[in-house]
């Protein structure tokens, strides 16, 4: 349902039905180059579960900058967060369009394009969350500035018609501009949400082979496995070495679990390992 079908329609004073699906949620939360995954199945929605791991967060730390698409579900009520949308979505609007309106769309993926090639330029110099800052500014501003008057002036001069694809597509990116280039106004954010989108993908493969889970609790152990899995591959980690070096390690690992991860495992076995010789 996109954000103009949303306006549309009115508040309901129906009372919830109760959910019946299965939503798998992921999270992937990235800080000082490491990457963790959470993966959530059950009946609650992203929001909800994202929701419960910030209630763990240590409340003296800066509110953390979540990257996702524009749903309302995908939002953690009563705490805190810096709201990004997905420029790979409203991206996506325009190249399902394409085939009709195809010089519109042609000006608005290649300047998107040429946003994408700055912030590659950034990741290929590993600069700072800062530098790439400044340079998005510099480099990117300029034409996310343009695309966004050329867009309002495809509504108020009435080249488009509202609800034709084009329009839809349009409308999506105003109405989420602010969040869509927050990349030009916080250090760090990213521009899209394609690293969790890859992450989803490993759920779907997963419940695509086990048929899907009989109960909640096997739901609850295929995501923690899930979830250790994905992080090693996230941290270049043989994920069978690493879950066979924590069964080997067990005591250790309840004592001292920080020692345990997979980006510093193998710094504890040697450790180990040598103090042993």
């Amino acid at each position: 349902m996109t954000d103009k079908n949303t306006r549309k329609v009115g508040s309901s004073r129906k009372a919830p039905r109760e959910r019946t699906g299965l939503f798998t949620s992921g999270v992937v939360s990235r800080k000082d180059g490491r990457d963790i995954a959470l993966f959530f199945s059950g009946k609650q929605h992203a929001g909800e579960n994202l929701s419960d791991v910030l209630r763990g967060r240590a409340t003296d730390l800066e509110a953390p900058i979540q990257m996702c698409d524009a749903l309302s579900r995908n939002l953690p009520e009563e705490l805190k967060v810096i709201l990004a949308n997905c420029l790979a979505h409203s991206r996506r609007r325009f190249v399902d369009v394409v085939a009709n309106f195809p010089e519109e769309c042609r000006y608005v993926l290649e300047t998107l394009g040429e946003v994408y090639k700055h912030d590659a330029v950034a990741r290929d110099q590993k600069m700072s969350a800062e530098e790439r800052l400044q340079l998005h500014q510099e480099k990117s501003r300029p034409l996310m500035e343009e695309l966004q008057r050329w867009m309002v002036d495809q509504i108020e001069g009435r080249k488009v018609e509202p609800n034709s694809g084009l329009g839809d597509a349009i409308f999506y990116a105003l109405d989420h501009w602010d969040k869509l280039t927050r990349f030009l106004k916080v250090p760090g954010a990213p521009l899209d949400n394609n690293l969790v989108e890859r992450a989803l993908k490993k759920a779907i493969i997963h419940r695509k082979n086990s048929l899907f889970y009989k109960t909640e609790n096997g739901a609850r152990v295929g995501d923690t496995f899930m979830s250790l899995i994905y992080t090693c591959e996230l941290a270049g980690v043989d994920p069978f070495h690493y879950l066979t070096e924590l069964q080997r390690h067990a005591e250790a690992l309840a004592a001292n679990p920080s020692e345990w991860m997979p980006w510093n495992y193998k710094e504890t076995l040697a450790r180990i390992r040598g103090g042993s010789g």
